[in-house]
């Protein structure tokens, strides 16, 4: 029986990739979302990455003896999967902070960055993130980064992207006004654009580091002594200068940097900066989506339904179609078409809407696409529900020379509400849930005030606690609502 397991244990060693306790490869995260210049897929073998930091891992492997094996991670759970042991060191553009240097080891620096900002081209109201300040411009950027961090301590509006591409994106079609992030960014997305322009001198000087566990401090210092022979053979150099990343600040990298500094204070719960008020703007954000969402579904449902039970043959088809293919789609999917994909069709937009797409906000693309999601699932619990109720009401209805229409709101509406209501209200504590994606689409609703609050003092467990707490209050009376309901709808009918 032993033996058993053991081949049993070694298969599912070998299905997921594990390896032995002895490493024979270095397993490194990245983001290869975040696009060049640090790593993402060859255009002409999308089997391939590219990458300034692809060439520096290669190199960093050869230096160390073993090779390098790419593990694909969110940018933002980048330390959360080396904290699981899914690699042994994160490489990605990892801007040295202090609240990382508080729970990893950092590396020495391997490039020294400044802080960009760009805006539109010809627009001159913002040289500088004073002028941003003053005038209340909204500055995009990425969570997580010291720009991030240089936009809360000046009290800047911002707006949180996952990647530079949809921050740059957006400037460009005016949803923001400005975009600040690290050089290499500005660099290779916003210089080439002809429709984008550097406002003002880089500035904040910072160092971008390899992420390792603390217990890790013996391969950690191998890591270092690596870094150091690529600086003293011209390796990093001859990287950075391929990618046009070279400048006269990476002589800095010829000496170490002290990059640790002073890490974040926990949140408190209470008080003007704690953490609950932060976590109840989200949840206000959460409850809007959710309940226009849900109003927009129950809308567009019934008629669908409608459609499918008592329309002509042109109209059943058309009703299916709708529910098949929102049904089948993703909502994440639909986020990112509605938002970034449709601008791209402006024209045929603002003929059909009579005016600019990019006016609506990120908020209501949200409701919209929830809205058209969940409609396809109302429908067919209208359906279902509209079903069930005998064909005898009708035919009684039409006895007493009732017209349809009224037969319909006055007998068969109100008995099917009572089978409609139940997978209704599960839909609807569904769609709370839901909104947590909507931070696609740069949008900090709850469960994105979760992340932001939780990861730089580490405090996941006590935030987490408190935004389950929102969660379920939120949810819960919807229960009651629904059974309270039922009740008293089965007396009445």
């Amino acid at each position: 029986m032993k033996q058993h397991l053991k081949v049993v244990l070694l298969l599912l060693l070998c299905l997921t990739g594990c390896k032995p306790s002895e490493t024979v490869v270095i397993r490194w995260g990245s983001d290869a979302e975040g696009g060049a210049p640090y790593i993402f897929r060859d255009p002409n073998n999308s089997a391939n990455y590219l990458g300034y930091e692809v060439e520096l891992a290669q190199a960093l492997g050869q230096k160390l003896g073993k090779p390098m094996e790419f593990v694909q991670n969110e940018f933002k759970e980048l330390t959360n999967g080396l904290k699981r042991g899914d690699y042994q060191l994160a490489l990605n553009g990892i801007e040295a902070t202090p609240d990382r240097a508080a729970q990893f080891r950092l590396s020495r620096p391997y490039y020294v960055y400044q802080q960009q900002l760009v805006t539109r081209k010809g627009d001159t109201r913002f040289a500088s993130l004073e002028d941003c300040l003053k005038k209340n411009a909204i500055v995009g950027t990425m969570e997580e980064t010291a720009a991030d961090r240089i936009l809360n301590a000046r009290n800047i509006q911002k707006k949180l992207y996952n990647g530079p591409t949809d921050a740059y994106r957006d400037l460009e079609l005016g949803r923001i006004d400005a975009v600040l992030l690290d050089q290499p960014m500005a660099v290779t997305y916003a210089k080439p654009n002809p429709k984008l322009q550097f406002a003002g001198p880089p500035f904040a000087k910072g160092y971008y580091v390899i992420v390792l566990r603390k217990e890790d401090e013996a391969f950690a210092g191998k890591v270092d002594q690596a870094l150091q022979e690529l600086w003293n053979d011209g390796s990093l150099q001859r990287i950075y200068e391929k990618w046009n990343l070279w400048n006269d600040d990476q002589q800095e990298l010829n000496k170490p940097q002290d990059v640790a500094g002073e890490a974040n204070k926990p949140y408190q719960m209470f008080g003007e900066g704690g953490y609950l008020k932060l976590l109840w703007e989200g949840a206000k954000v959460t409850i809007r989506i959710a309940v226009l969402s849900m109003l927009l579904a129950i809308i567009i449902g019934l008629p669908i339904a409608l459609m499918r039970l008592y329309g002509s043959r042109p109209l059943q088809f058309i009703s299916i179609a709708y529910v098949e293919f929102f049904r089948g789609i993703p909502v994440l999917f639909l986020l990112y078409v509605l938002y970034y994909g449709v601008p791209q069709i402006g024209n045929l937009v603002v003929l059909l809407l009579g005016e600019d797409y990019r006016n609506y906000g990120p908020e209501f693309v949200a409701i919209l696409a929830f809205g058209l999601n969940y409609a396809a699932y109302e429908a067919e619990v209208y359906r279902a529900g509209l079903s069930a109720v005998p064909k005898g009401q009708w035919e009684a209805a039409a006895a007493l020379g009732m017209p349809k229409r009224l037969t319909f709101r006055r007998i068969i509406l109100p008995q099917a509400m009572r089978s409609i209501l139940p997978p209704m209200t599960n839909d609807f504590v569904a769609l709370f849930k839901d909104t947590s994606l909507v931070s696609a689409i740069s949008l900090v609703e709850l469960s994105k005030q979760f992340q932001i609050l939780s990861k730089p003092a580490n405090q996941y467990l006590e935030i987490g606690l408190a935004t389950a707490t929102l969660y379920l209050l939120m949810s819960v009376p919807l229960g009651w609502l629904a059974r309270h309901l039922e009740k008293k709808w089965a007396k009445t009918h």
